[in-house]
């Protein structure tokens, strides 16, 4: 196992590193081998008190960062993205260490985070009101200004995406963040607060606060301070902080929540191009992703031959020490192994037939084989029920609009995916299937400048893009009034 340094284990407030008020730590674990990497401060209400008062004193409008020019904001974000590329390596192999996925993933994924900060820094003097042709004798226009203190909760699953696709719109709109990690991976968070505070950062800007959700996490969402909540993780969850943000005052919220994607196979596929496109929709981060489709639907006539190839793809997927060459490492945690391990099983119990996989990896580390399950029905758990892991659904069908209909029978709508050769076919799929994002001949692919987030219980409100920034700003309605023309 690599060595890793960990430089950072206590709160991040005021640009300051403190211990929590009541002196208590938790430890976070490495999932390789359920080894304790360390003990973290363990915040709770008394220090997100703390940290929501550093953010509404950094948002005053008196302070050093609300007169700073757009521009200036801008700057500075481009040094925190010059900071993380400085740093991939190291950020790369801390992620492996408290999150489990393979190096080479993990400092790829940090690679990425810098862009999308870099795009964020070019919004931040191009934020932009309308001039209004109002009736009457007036001038209307608009203005676009920050939300205010913001609230920031991570997951666990791309714990350094998760931080720049929440801070980096944010920053770039003049906002104030405290922002809670998930509590299996602190880290990465904690270490890019130091960036954060070495780019110049001025106090109260950025806060991290490391600690549990029913402590930490509705503290801050209960805040009164607090202007606005932004989540990613489970609809469970989510509902909960819907409900908390609106307790004390009416926060603004954006929630990014689970899914139960549906990846859509016509029989004029081909069927080696779409197992592969399949197995990386589900597999892809040991099957922990809200968006993998891990409802594969394949028509009737290509049906046996693609359950053979994907089984056959799955097989080969090697899984392992994650700072060595591998493909999958191991799930984040005891609670969610155990989890996936039951939903296989249930599987199993209800009729699916399990084409491969279907067990653990060895006796240390929370390591689980691919699984590919084929003849399942749509009312079984593992066809409704988000499982968080490395396990395909391969299921029948034979009409589109059979097809179409059984995909948008779920509570959930974050994306799906159709593979067909047929334009007409895809373009009607991608009309009548309910879900944010739509994959067409591909999945999952995410870009910095296009819009993210669900439909139904898969969210609300949008991350990355143009549609990201817009979270963070209000609208302000400016009219004058003008004198009448005088009289010649």
């Amino acid at each position: 196992m690599v060595k890793v340094d960990v430089k950072y284990t206590k709160l991040f407030i005021n640009n300051e590193w403190v211990d929590a008020v009541s002196k208590k730590t938790f430890p976070t674990i490495n999932p390789q081998d359920e080894s304790v990497i360390a003990h973290v401060a363990e915040g709770d209400k008394a220090d997100i008190d703390i940290a929501v008062a550093a953010a509404k004193k950094a948002f005053h409008r008196y302070s050093e960062w609300r007169k700073l020019d757009a521009s200036q904001r801008g700057r500075l974000l481009l040094k925190l993205a010059d900071l993380i590329e400085r740093d991939l390596e190291y950020l790369g192999q801390l992620e492996t260490l408290d999150n489990g996925k393979p190096v080479k993933q993990a400092t790829g994924e940090a690679a990425w985070t810098a862009q999308i900060i870099r795009y964020y820094a070019g919004k931040a003097d191009k934020i932009l009101g309308n001039t209004i042709p109002a009736d009457g004798e007036v001038l209307s226009m608009t203005l676009k200004e920050p939300v205010g203190v913001c609230g920031q909760i991570l997951p666990w699953n791309y714990p350094i995406p998760m931080f720049v696709w929440k801070i980096a719109p944010a920053l770039a709109a003049g906002c104030t963040i405290v922002l809670k990690p998930a509590e299996q991976t602190p880290l990465t968070a904690l270490a890019l607060a130091a960036l954060v505070k070495e780019a110049g950062f001025p106090p109260g800007v950025v806060n991290v606060v490391p600690g549990y959700g029913p402590t930490a996490g509705a503290a801050l969402t209960n805040h009164p301070d607090v202007d606005k909540i932004a989540f990613t993780g489970s609809t469970e969850v989510g509902r909960i902080i819907m409900s908390g943000a609106s307790a004390v005052n009416l926060k603004r919220v954006t929630l990014e929540l689970g899914g139960k994607s549906p990846l859509v196979i016509f029989n004029d596929a081909d069927v080696e191009k779409a197992a592969e496109i399949a197995h990386g929709a589900v597999f892809a981060n040991a099957g922990q992703s809200c968006v993998a489709a891990t409802r594969t639907y394949v028509q009737s006539g290509i049906y046996d031959a693609f359950v053979a190839k994907a089984a056959e793809i799955a097989k080969k997927r090697t899984v392992g020490n994650s700072y060595t060459d591998v493909e999958q490492g191991p799930q984040i945690d005891e609670e969610m192994f155990s989890k996936v391990l039951n939903y296989i099983k249930s599987g199993k119990e209800q009729g699916a037939r399990c084409v491969t996989g279907g067990e653990r990896i060895g006796n240390v580390g929370y390591f689980i084989q691919p699984t590919v399950f084929a003849d399942v029905k749509d009312d079984m758990k593992i066809a409704r029920e988000e499982i968080f892991g490395p396990v395909q659904s391969i299921l029948k069908f034979d009409t589109f609009d059979e097809a179409v209909d059984r995909a948008n029978d779920t509570n959930y709508g974050l994306g799906a995916g159709v593979i067909t050769n047929d334009i007409t076919t895809a373009l009607s799929f991608a009309k009548h299937v309910r879900a944010g994002s739509i994959w067409v001949n591909t999945y999952s692919v995410v870009a910095t400048q296009t819009p993210f987030g669900g439909f139904k219980e898969s969210g609300i409100g949008r991350e990355l893009g143009e549609d990201g920034i817009l979270q963070y700003l209000e609208t302000k309605t400016l009219t004058i009034s003008l004198p009448k023309q005088p009289a010649i």
